[in-house]
């Protein structure tokens, strides 16, 4: 299972490093008969066009790896060690030991939220990198337009 998890989140961060390293740019075909020098120069002056002039915004590339920011871990054990002792003091008299049993589930619970966060912030930095495509595509087409070409 772990393995499995390792292996999708691998595959999930090499496909999202190759989708946007090769961003799918319009189609951009010579209406007014410009020769491939020409058209040549006309995308590499509108790819570095666009570059400039897209509207962006920064996206956190995708975290891969445990788990194990934002401190999810520590307050879930915490918030365990603290329940854990009020009902091993409640139920055998022993709190020590419940509140060890409770920050061990705490520990475990807060993993969880460090994993959904995580997932969270994955797709969030997924959806940015789209929109940022899309918006360097328009970008490119617009300029590729400007310059006579048939763009689709």
């Amino acid at each position: 299972m772990l393995t499995s998890l390792k292996l999708l989140t691998a595959l999930f961060a090499c496909g999202t490093s190759v989708a946007i390293s090769a961003q799918q740019l319009p189609a951009a075909y010579p209406a007014q008969g410009q020769n491939a020098e020409q058209q040549a120069a006309d995308k590499n002056a509108c790819a570095s066009w666009a570059q400039s002039n897209a509207a962006t915004q920064p996206a956190p590339p995708p975290q891969t790896g445990p788990a194990v920011g934002g401190g999810q871990r520590v307050a879930g054990a915490a918030r365990g060690a603290a329940a854990g002792a009020v009902i091993g003091g409640a139920a055998n008299g022993d709190a020590g030991h419940g509140a060890g049993v409770g920050a061990a589930a705490g520990v475990v619970a807060g993993g969880a939220r460090a994993r959904q966060q995580r997932r969270a912030d994955n797709a969030a930095s997924a959806n940015t990198q789209a929109q940022n495509s899309a918006a360097y595509g328009q970008a490119f087409g617009a300029c590729m337009k400007g310059k006579g070409y048939t763009v689709n």
